[in-house]
């Protein structure tokens, strides 16, 4: 069947509506990271320390991050079927449980991070990168209750396709947190510089500040206010925790495998003796640059869950189908663009975060196996983002399994370190991993939305 530019207009509009503000927001999100590694890396000047430290403790911190954020994914399409479907009633259940049980969650995180810190210094990472990384590390995990209960407000927001609020509080917060990384890190207005320890800083006082905002506007506008009315512990139901649980849990498996790929490849950094220190403060700039390039993605999958969520609850196979198949054309060729800026610009890029002419030479080959691996990546998150739309997401655990831990991890340690290759080795089992994910999840969709049609046909 031949494109037509015309047949997929409306849809283009249609995403791109919900994805700019989530754009916004995702870009606003890794803002933080890259704030905190711009600025730290030019507070480190010729020494690679400061950025490593950066880079290893929010590595660790990411893991257990993310796991606790794909849980909270999971509201989004249980609130947009009920949205679509006018169910006020239970949408409003939806919330008020998320609301204690995100944030419960959150604090339960947290303490499981602090527990941990001792094992930062049995990781195979240099000593001096280790003691600077754990006061960041530390003030990660004192945001973990704040940042949930902010998702808590942005995931319903979400569901019932308001994107444009969470997109100008995540704005508004990390201009915050570029301000106090200005005080902090570099010691301004009498408080004394705190390096690496003050951008973590920063970031709890930015996040304590989101969930204030959020909340907030709930409060003053009566058509989200009404969702929190009669709000209550005692609204507290097990019955729609396990819902929010049952799509939320293997979204945040999913998520925490593939997230376990990243930062298990950034502890390997760590493992090439003398050139330790180099390898993980280039691989910090890839992947920062990576994630920004990755937070369009993010935006168009989630996009995608939103719309794909409306038409699930509405029964629109049809449409559904035509707005998923739109997301993959937009991630396409983005990535596309992401990919060729990588490697046109890789002698660039590097000389913004550091002066250290060794990281800048790895960090650009690095860039160009980063880029090998942009299409298989935004393929496979709009397919997480359409099977968690239609609510078939036990799937992408297995899945993801296979991908990241028996992939990805293996064929990295394989070709960087038994096949001399290095860093980039580490890189290119990135490609093999996401690029079977990418695969398994296309079948599963055609198998899932022809199951549909069927349903359809029938009923």
């Amino acid at each position: 069947m031949s494109y037509s530019f015309r047949k997929y207009k409306s849809q283009y509009k249609a995403n791109l509506l919900l994805a700019l503000p989530v754009v916004l927001t995702q870009v606003g999100q890794i803002l933080t990271q890259f704030a905190d590694n711009l600025m730290v890396g030019r507070y480190g000047g010729d020494d690679p320390t400061p950025l490593a430290a950066v880079s290893f403790g929010g590595a660790v911190f990411f893991i257990l991050f993310i796991a606790a954020i794909g849980v909270a994914l999971g509201m989004t399409p249980l609130v947009g079927e009920l949205f679509a479907q006018g169910d006020r009633r239970r949408s409003a259940a939806l919330l008020q449980n998320g609301i204690l049980f995100y944030t419960l969650l959150g604090a339960a995180m947290g303490l499981v991070q602090w527990a941990v810190t001792p094992l930062l210094y049995h990781l195979g990472q240099p000593a001096d990168v280790v003691d600077m990384a754990i006061p960041y590390y530390r003030m990660l995990v004192m945001s973990m209750p704040f940042i949930m209960l902010f998702f808590a407000f942005k995931q319903f927001l979400e569901g019932v396709g308001n994107t444009k609020v969470e997109m100008v509080v995540t704005l508004v917060i990390n201009l915050m947190n570029i301000g106090f990384n200005w005080v902090f890190i570099y010691g301004r207005w009498g408080i004394p510089e705190m390096g690496a320890e003050g951008a973590g800083l920063g970031t709890l006082l930015s996040r304590m500040i989101a969930p204030v905002l959020m909340i907030g506007y709930f409060f003053n506008r009566r058509k989200y206010r009404i969702y929190l009315d009669g709000f209550s512990p005692l609204n507290y139901s097990w019955r729609t925790i396990r819902s929010l649980l049952g799509m939320g849990l293997p979204i945040s498996l999913q998520m925490f495998l593939e997230a376990s790929a990243f930062v298990g490849t950034g502890i390997m950094m760590g493992w090439f003796g003398e050139q330790a220190t180099i390898a993980m403060s280039s691989n910090q700039i890839a992947i920062t640059l990576g994630n920004c390039a990755f937070m369009i993605v993010m935006s168009i999958g989630a996009a995608t869950t939103i719309r794909v969520s409306h038409c699930y609850g509405a029964r629109n196979i049809a449409e559904l189908s035509l707005a998923a198949k739109a997301s993959y054309h937009l991630v396409l060729a983005w990535n596309a663009f992401a990919a060729l800026a990588f490697i046109s610009l890789r002698h660039v890029i590097p000389t913004l975060f550091t002066t250290n002419a060794e990281v800048i030479a790895l960090t650009s080959q690095l860039l160009v196996f980063a880029a090998l691996y942009q299409l298989s990546d935004g393929i496979q998150n709009v397919s997480v983002g359409i099977l968690r739309g239609i609510q078939d997401v036990r799937i992408i655990m297995p899945i993801a399994l296979v991908s990241y831990w028996l992939l990805n991890l293996p064929v990295g340690y394989l070709l960087g370190f038994t096949l001399g290759m290095g860093p980039a080795g580490l890189y290119v089992g990135f490609s093999f991993g996401l690029s079977c994910a990418a695969l398994l999840m296309i079948l599963r969709i055609r198998r899932s939305v022809r199951k549909l049609y069927v349903s359809a046909i029938e009923n």
